[in-house]
């Protein structure tokens, strides 16, 4: 399809894809738009990075004009993806629209969402703690015939299912429900039987596998030599970049570490208030500094166009969010570089993730091979992770993550 204008929009919501843009749908929009305004289910996947947000909010605008007495509930894992949903809605409804909106998040004043709440609003985009903190205070969902489940494998990961499931008791029976996410793993397929009603499957290419317009570097180091290797690596790139650690003290302690040392950084975690994310992503999205130093809050949903780099200081627990990480460059067809550290200690979690891009090339031949290629190139001179005092080598299981506060 070579423009919007063929799904058969209203005006009102072409003139807003006009003004945001917005000329010929992605592959998952093309492909997903239509059955959603049909108002079939969706089990929807694509690579990050490739327009799905767009996907559901087109036709959740246009479902909210065409019906108006229906309501839409959006549910995120964070509160930085919750806010670039709820903008992107923002758009689409145009400075103008009628159809009041809630952004109930956690790390906000309840009262200020109280007073949204109060307001009726026929949108609301939230995460799934603080929603159940509101139904708990009596929100209703009663006339919510519309819901969005946006990257919904790490909603899972973060130890969100039970609170999904107390939120679904709270909908009608009757409603559209779509499920987006980059990843699709078995306990996504199975959560789908559950949620959505004889779904339509769409997804545009494979899940587990990264961008193609992505170089891909591999640095085999020492843990206490790593942070000496990023600053040469720092030096030797232009552009902006966002630098991945495992902890939120990790990542404010390298932010001032670099800045000590003459770059322009600043950090990104959990640990900081809902206005401190906002103010540190604004700056970073205007280029008043070079370096985000995160966790992997910001390893999906955050859409910042102008990431050249990717750098995984510290590989993540879970091996999908490799993925995640390295969708946040070569967003929309650009180009990008990924650079990624792995010490001795994480050589099972480096496994993890070579089984997930490619699941056949497993085996002890590959290994040794690889094994092999590193010593050539210099790189790896150390004993082999795992072989101390001739105990067992432990394999990584990523493990689930602990509910937190969105």
């Amino acid at each position: 399809m070579k423009n919007f204008e063929g799904f058969g929009l209203s005006q009102e919501l072409n003139n807003s894809l006009a003004r945001m843009n917005y000329t010929a749908p992605t592959p998952i929009q093309e492909k997903a738009i239509p059955f959603a305004l049909q108002g079939r289910d969706i089990l929807g996947s694509a690579q990050t990075g490739t327009g799905k947000t767009a996907a559901f909010s087109i036709p959740l605008v246009e479902a909210a004009l065409r019906n108006p007495h229906g309501n839409a509930l959006v549910l995120t894992p964070t509160r930085e993806l919750a806010k670039q949903v709820m903008d992107v809605i923002h758009q689409l409804l145009g400075p103008q629209s009628p159809i009041k909106t809630a952004f109930v998040i956690g790390g906000e004043p309840m009262g200020k969402q109280f007073q949204q709440l109060r307001q009726r609003p026929r949108i609301i985009v939230g995460t799934p703690g603080r929603i159940n903190d509101h139904l708990e205070r009596g929100l209703t969902l009663s006339k919510t015939n519309f819901l969005v489940l946006d990257e919904t494998d790490r909603m899972l990961d973060m130890g969100f299912g039970v609170q999904l499931d107390r939120i679904l008791k709270y909908l009608p029976a009757q409603r559209q429900t779509l499920m987006f996410s980059a990843t699709l793993p078995r306990a996504i397929i199975q959560m789908s039987s559950k949620y959505l009603n004889k779904p339509e499957r769409v997804a545009v290419g494979e899940t587990n596998v990264v961008a193609p317009k992505i170089k891909q570097e591999i640095v085999h180091i020492a843990h206490e030599k790593k942070y000496e290797e990023l600053v040469q690596q720092l030096y030797k790139r232009e552009g902006s970049v966002i630098i991945f650690s495992k902890t939120k003290y990790g990542s404010e302690k390298m932010a001032t570490k670099l800045c000590r040392d003459g770059f322009e950084a600043d950090a990104l975690h959990g640990d900081l208030r809902q206005n401190q994310r906002t103010k540190v992503m604004n700056k970073f999205r205007q280029k008043q500094f070079r370096i985000l130093v995160a966790t992997d809050i910001a390893a999906r949903g955050l859409d910042v166009p102008h990431i050249e780099h990717v750098i995984n200081y510290d590989l993540p627990q879970v091996a999908e969010d490799y993925i995640h990480r390295m969708g946040r460059t070569a967003r929309a067809g650009a180009e990008g570089s990924a650079l990624c550290f792995i010490s001795p200690q994480e050589a099972d979690k480096w496994r993890a993730i070579e089984r997930l891009l490619n699941p056949s090339a497993a085996g002890p031949e590959r290994k040794e091979h690889r094994r092999e290629h590193r010593k050539e190139q210099g790189r790896y001179d150390h004993k082999p992770y795992g072989k101390r005092g001739g105990s067992r080598k432990r394999r990584f299981k990523p493990r689930p993550r602990q509910a937190m506060a969105a």
